[in-house]
C-alpha cells in the first residue's frame, strides 16, 4: 500500500508542475483533466502527509523517552506518542478506503426512474412522494432537477417518472437508492382503516454521454405527435411530443414535457442513451462475481431495499439493518444519514473482499 502511496505523491507533484506550464494552461481540455486528477489525488496525499507526520511524531517521542530524565517531559512525550499512534490507526483505515477502486460513473449526473409497483393508486401516490423526497434532497445538495418523462394519475400520483439530477457526485450518492421501496400505511382511500403494503421500484442510472453509447439511426423509429394532458396553451395544438422506439431492445421513450419538438427529441435521446448504457452496466455486473453483485448499490433491481412504515414513523433499510424513527424528515428529503450508512457498508464490504 505504501509503495502505491509514494507513487501517487510523485504523480501529484508532477501534476502541480504541469499545471504551471503555459502550454497546459492554454490547452483547456488538458488543463481540466489535470485539475480533476489533482482533485482526486488531493485527499489521498493530504491523509498520507498527515500519516507520515504522525509516524515522525512517534519516533520523536521515543527518542525523548530514551534520552530525557525529566518526568514531566517524559509524560508529555508519552501523551504525544499515544495520540499519534491512535491517529495512525485511523489514517491507515482512511487510506485503505481512499485507495479503493473508484466507480468511473461516480462523478456523473443521474437519471432516476420511479415506477409504481404493487398497490394500484396507493403505489402511484407513494411514487409521487418518493419523487418529491428526491427533489428536496437534490435541492439540499444544490443539484438541478429536470423532469424528462412522467405519467400521472388524476389524484396526484405518478405511475412512472423519469428525471435527471445534475450535480457534482450525484451518482456517487444516489446509486444506493436503486431497488424496491415498500410503504406500509392506511391509504386515504381505505375506509376500514386497514394497513396496506404497496411497492415502487427505483432505478438510478448514470447519465450517458454520446461517447458512452453509439446509437445507429437505422435502429430507431422517431414518431412525432401532439402532446396529451395538461401543459399550457401550445401543448395540444402542435406536434411537439416525441416517441422513440429502439428496435434491438424494444425500449420506447415518450417525451412531451417541453413545448419544443427539438427539446423533447433531445430529452428522449438523452434518456435512451442512459437506458442503453445502464443495460450494458447491468450485463457487466451480472457477468462478474457474486461478491461484486452483492455489494450495496450494485445489487438486483428487484431487491427490496427499504420499508417506510407510517403508523410507527420508521424507515428501515434492509441491506444494512438500519432503522430510523424520523419518517417525516426522511420523506422531506433528509436521507443523508441513510446514504452515508450505505456508503460505509459498501466500503467495508469492498475492503473485506480485498483482504480475502
Amino acid at each position: 500500500m505504501f509503495d502505491k502511496l509514494e507513487d501517487l505523491v510523485i504523480r501529484f507533484e508532477e501534476i502541480l508542475s504541469e499545471l504551471n506550464e503555459p502550454t497546459v494552461v492554454n490547452n483547456q481540455d488538458r488543463f481540466r483533466k489535470l485539475m480533476k486528477e489533482q482533485n482526486d489525488l488531493q485527499p489521498i496525499v493530504d491523509a498520507y502527509t498527515e500519516y507520515k507526520k504522525c509516524k515522525q511524531s512517534v519516533d520523536d517521542s521515543l527518542a525523548i523517552l530514551e534520552e530525557e530524565n525529566d518526568e514531566e517531559m517524559r509524560e508529555l512525550a508519552k501523551e504525544e506518542m499515544n495520540d499519534s499512534k491512535a491517529r495512525i490507526e485511523e489514517l491507515e483505515q482512511e487510506l485503505k478506503i481512499l485507495l479503493l477502486p473508484k466507480d468511473p460513473n461516480d462523478d456523473k449526473n443521474v437519471i432516476v426512474e420511479i415506477r409504481a409497483g404493487a398497490g394500484g393508486d396507493e403505489a402511484a401516490l407513494f411514487a409521487a412522494e418518493i419523487y418529491r423526497m428526491y427533489v428536496h434532497y437534490a435541492e439540499s445538495q444544490r443539484w438541478k432537477v429536470e423532469t424528462m418523462e412522467v405519467e400521472e394519475i388524476g389524484i396526484g400520483g405518478m405511475k412512472s417518472v423519469n428525471f435527471m439530477i445534475a450535480g457534482s457526485g450525484a451518482y456517487s450518492k444516489m446509486k444506493y437508492e436503486s431497488g424496491v421501496h415498500r410503504v406500509q400505511r392506511v391509504p386515504e382511500t381505505e375506509s376500514a382503516g386497514r394497513i396496506h403494503t404497496s411497492t415502487i421500484t427505483v432505478a438510478v442510472m448514470p447519465e450517458a454521454e454520446e461517447v458512452d453509447v453509439q446509437i445507429d439511426e437505422k435502429d430507431i423509429r422517431i414518431d412525432v405527435m401532439r402532446a396529451s394532458g395538461n401543459g399550457g396553451q401550445c401543448v395540444n395544438t402542435t406536434d411537439s411530443a416525441v416517441r422513440l422506439t429502439h428496435y434491438p431492445t424494444g425500449i420506447v421513450i415518450y417525451s412531451q414535457t417541453e413545448k419544443s419538438q427539438l427539446q423533447n427529441k433531445a430529452k428522449a435521446f438523452a434518456l435512451l442513451r442512459t437506458k442503453l448504457y445502464d443495460l450494458e452496466l447491468q450485463k457487466k455486473q451480472d457477468a462478474e462475481s457474486e461478491a461484486r453483485r452483492s455489494q450495496i448499490g450494485t445489487g438486483d433491481r428487484s431487491e427490496k431495499i427499504r420499508t417506510y412504515n407510517f403508523p410507527q414513523g420508521r424507515v428501515t433499510d434492509h441491506r444494512i439493518n438500519l432503522t430510523l424513527y424520523k419518517l417525516d424528515k426522511i420523506m422531506n428529503g433528509d436521507i443523508q444519514e441513510i446514504l452515508d450508512a450505505c456508503m460505509v457498508a459498501d466500503q467495508n464490504a469492498k475492503l473485506a473482499n480485498m483482504e480475502e
